[in-house]
């Protein structure tokens, strides 16, 4: 069976390169709602984490929460925001089925939008 693993990639939509230095919290959420922090990470120069987010034991079905610090980003970046800023904090909830799969969850983000998907 094949490890699965969890990876992201973060992109300035705005600024046309990837977004380096945002920081990304991973959670697990219980059926309940409860959230459990997993992982804390920042992207690299390449906008990526080096190596996955999460992988062999600890990679297990169930429901996930990616949490981009977007606004904080977004400053640090030279953006001219608002305050507040219309996008802070980026949350995407999602679930993994298939723990021998590979999920890759992306974002692209501009100081008033962003976008998600399913990468692989």
């Amino acid at each position: 069976m094949a490890e699965g693993r969890l990876t992201t990639h973060v992109l300035d939509t705005a600024a046309g390169r990837p977004a380096a230095g945002l920081r990304i919290e991973l959670w697990s959420v219980s059926p309940d709602g409860a959230r459990d922090l997993v992982r804390e990470a920042v992207t690299n120069d390449d906008g990526r984490i080096d190596g996955a987010l999460l992988s062999g034991a600890p990679f297990v079905t169930g429901s996930y929460e990616l949490v981009f610090h977007a606004g904080d980003y977004l400053r640090a970046a030279g953006h001219a925001i608002a305050d507040p800023a219309f996008l802070d904090i980026v949350p995407i909830r999602f679930g993994i089925a298939d723990a021998s799969a590979h999920y890759h969850v992306p974002l692209l983000i501009s100081p008033y939008g962003y976008s998600t998907y399913r990468g692989s």
